[in-house]
């Protein structure tokens, strides 16, 4: 492993969370958690060994190698505009969507990215180490340190450009999002028959680890994919009191079912 880097936390939610604690498992130093909220500042760094809580956007004075902006998107360019830091420090965000030249109007400072794919809850503990960190940087030196710094608390870890960043998000969107929310309506539609939802538990399993073997849209079951008129209606008939709920059925349905007509017709 490289030296230890010292880091500066700049938020104290979820992904702070996390990689505040891998950071410093890993050897790193967190000198400092910032969040708009001193409590939350000060309650993330009670699980930390020298972190300092603060409220006060004036980093001028603070000795890091890295100041990590783990802050909800649309708050991030903005607080670059009130934030000071020591001339020539290298700030990261840990954003999917915001590109690296968010900043460019920062000639003072050195941007970076330092993106993990991945979802974060507070109350689950995680491992980062399969978690795959893509990074990106102005300098060369900055993306060696960057990625050493990933290294440290994940085996994944790859150039990645602003433009792929995105796309990644958005499909990550679909991917866990999505996927979660459709699973928050199997749950609800369960537990408003008393029916436990753990039943669905080897089902999603064996969807996500199929899903990962081979093209998603070629091993597609089900109802829709099959055309199967009489269970797509029954279902809708269930449906027929939950409007949302029938109202998401009919689009995937509908769509799966195009998916299936267009790989068919490549198939001919």
């Amino acid at each position: 492993m490289a030296s230890p880097l010292s880091v500066a936390l700049i938020g104290a939610g979820n992904v702070a969370w996390h990689l505040g604690r891998a950071l410093e498992q890993a050897g790193n130093h967190v000198v400092l958690v910032y969040s708009r909220t001193l409590v939350k500042a000060e309650f993330l760094s009670e699980t930390l060994l020298h972190a300092h809580p603060t409220q006060n956007p004036d980093f001028s004075l603070v000795a890091a190698d890295v100041f990590i902006i783990a802050l909800k998107d649309d708050v991030v360019v903005e607080f670059l505009k009130k934030a000071v830091f020591p001339r020539s420090s290298l700030v990261v965000h840990t954003s999917g969507s915001l590109p690296l030249t968010i900043f460019e109007q920062h000639a003072a400072i050195r941007g970076g990215v330092f993106y993990p794919v991945q979802t974060f809850s507070r109350a689950v503990a995680m491992d980062l180490k399969q978690t795959p960190i893509g990074i990106e940087a102005s300098t060369p030196d900055d993306v060696s340190l960057l990625k050493n710094l990933a290294f440290s608390i994940s085996e994944k870890v790859f150039d990645l450009p602003s433009d792929a960043r995105k796309v990644i998000h958005l499909a990550a969107v679909f991917a866990c999002n999505f996927t979660n929310h459709l699973l928050g309506i199997s749950h609800d539609l369960l537990t408003q028959q008393q029916l436990n939802f753990t039943v669905l538990q080897p089902l999603v399993t064996e969807t996500i680890q199929k899903a990962f073997a081979h093209a998603p849209f070629q091993v597609q079951t089900g109802p829709a994919v099959r055309f199967d008129q009489k269970i797509i209606e029954q279902h809708q008939q269930l449906l027929q009191d939950k409007p949302d709920y029938a109202e998401v059925y009919a689009l995937l349905t509908e769509h799966i079912q195009k998916k299936a007509q267009e790989i068919a017709k490549l198939d001919q």
